[in-house]
């Protein structure tokens, strides 16, 4: 009889945490469950697959009740150590961010789909599935499931992008797709570089692998660290690899082009996170100087764009926040650069706090900008306040988040904690660029809030969605769905400016 090839076959099964993978599961099974409810469905009944697609999220974001206030879960684990799923405190966060700057986009596309005619099934399923990958993606523990999540993630974007059927959008999806096809093939190569130095792909297990690595392979090891954090760089909308950003916000439906710029960012950010502080930690003062640089150019770069957008070219007012995205990735990169310098992953915190923060306001924004319409230029904006009361004053709250000055007080609190990153790290240099970085946003971010209030002149396009003109039979009615979602971003903004310590306790707490 033919000796087995392992000695012990039984010990090759292993039970899985179920409660421990639930939120990216509960995401995937909502994917499934549109998808095939879709087929059924009367076009009349379409609409009910998107508050489906929002008790799917719902359902995720309940069940990380329970695994924030366990012990840490991890599951996929080997015999030899170490687990490719882990849920820590950092998934927890991010998974957070991921799971509910979707649900906002839902609640933000409700009235899109249909008054763009939008495929139902198709959007939703896209949007599932894309966020179950980045809910994945932060408890990821080896490169081959960070790579596999992170292409979750992204893959059903590029679809997204593309479903608006007015020749934009194709473009856009296009650019999109072949410039973060260009990155994965990049980081793919990084990839291999790492496993054929570390002899793993366990996160832990490289950064042990590359300690102790022969010196001939360093150099390999090196470029291999380098060219993988050139894939979630792009994903991060980092300078050099921004350039995709305002053409994709511009060409995607408005709801998209948020959900991008939040739990996009979010999902590389995270792996960004992982890839430095956990598998790459032997290097830490390198790559700690390479993010330093990014994060200097990525804000210098982004908030001198949004500083030139004119208030009469038109989508101004989704360019200008594509380019203030790219500068507040500037200021997330900042804490993993003091990460490098520090040796651990104690920055990190103000990471995560400034991006919960981020993640709420901007979808807030984006939300914002939906409900007023029009053409989207800057100009349409001007005397808001006196025709949709309501709007002016949520969108400038929310611009005052982002600037980080009273009464987004929470912005403010955001910022403090990213800066005092820096300074701790011995990184002075870079929390003067900040300093500088923040000043200059300030003026763009103060200018649109300043239109909002000013006289409407005449001849000046009226935007959508407030009082119409004298001859206009009447206003249009505000959907339900997208007054909910401003209201959850603004009040939930509200709160966290009267309570930050709500989101800024990560700062000083284990995160791994």
């Amino acid at each position: 009889m033919t000796p087995l090839a392992v000695a012990d076959p039984g010990g090759l099964i292993q039970s899985v945490d179920w409660v421990a993978v639930a939120p990216p599961l509960i995401a995937a099974l909502a994917a499934l469950a549109v998808l095939v409810t879709d087929l059924f469905l009367p076009p009349a009944r379409k609409r009910l697959l998107g508050w489906l697609s929002a008790a799917g999220l719902l359902a995720a974001l309940a069940v990380l009740v329970p695994l924030a206030v366990g012990d840490t879960r991890s599951t996929f684990c080997f015999k030899s150590g170490g687990c490719s799923y882990t849920a820590d405190h950092f998934a927890l966060a991010f998974q957070l961010l991921a799971l509910g700057g979707a649900l906002l986009t839902v609640l933000l596309s409700l009235h899109t789909v249909d008054e763009e005619k939008l495929p139902g099934g198709e959007y939703w399923f896209l949007l599932l599935s894309s966020a179950c990958g980045a809910a994945l993606l932060p408890a990821a523990r080896d490169l081959a499931t960070l790579v596999i999540a992170l292409e979750v993630a992204t893959l059903p974007a590029f679809a997204l992008v593309a479903l608006r059927r007015d020749g934009r959008g194709a473009e856009s999806a296009l650019k999109f797709f072949l410039s973060s096809v260009t990155a994965t093939a990049v980081m793919l190569l990084g990839v291999s570089f790492v496993y054929a130095a570390a002899g793993t792909i366990q996160l832990q297990g490289i950064a042990d692998g590359l300690a102790h690595a022969p010196g001939q392979l360093k150099p390999l090891a090196e470029a291999g660290a380098v060219l993988t954090l050139v894939g979630f760089a792009f994903k991060t909308a980092a300078v050099p690899f921004h350039f995709w950003v305002p053409d994709t916000y511009v060409g995607a439906p408005l709801p998209v082009a948020g959900y991008l710029s939040v739990v996009g960012k979010a999902a590389g950010l995270s792996g960004l996170a992982l890839v430095t502080t956990l598998a790459f930690r032997p290097y830490g003062h390198t790559w700690g100087l390479v993010l330093a640089v990014l994060a200097a150019l990525t804000m210098t770069v982004g908030n001198a764009a949004a500083l030139r957008q004119r208030t009469d070219t038109p989508h101004g007012a989704v360019r200008l926040l594509a380019w203030s995205s790219v500068g507040q990735a500037g200021y997330l990169l900042v804490p993993l650069a003091a990460a490098g310098y520090a040796g651990s992953a104690e920055p990190l915190g103000a990471t995560v706090a400034y991006a919960l923060v981020y993640g709420l306001v901007n979808l807030g924004a984006f939300g914002a900008v939906a409900l007023v319409g029009g053409s989207g230029r800057l100009d349409g904006f001007r005397g808001l306040a006196g025709r949709n009361r309501w709007a002016a004053l949520a969108l400038a709250f929310f611009l005052l988040c982002l600037a980080g000055l009273p009464p987004g007080v929470v912005g403010l609190f955001g910022k403090v904690v990213v800066f005092r990153a820096a300074v701790d790290a011995g990184l002075g240099w870079l929390a003067v660029v900040m300093a500088v970085n923040v000043v200059v946003a300030l003026a763009y971010y103060l200018k649109w809030t300043a239109l909002l209030f000013a006289p409407a002149e005449p001849g000046t396009e009226p935007a959508s969605g407030s009082a119409p003109a004298p001859e206009a039979a009447g206003p249009r009615r505000v959907p339900a769905s997208l007054t909910a979602a401003l209201g959850l971003a603004a009040c939930g903004a509200v709160v966290l400016s009267v309570a930050p310590q709500l989101v800024l306790q990560v700062v000083s707490g284990s995160l791994f």
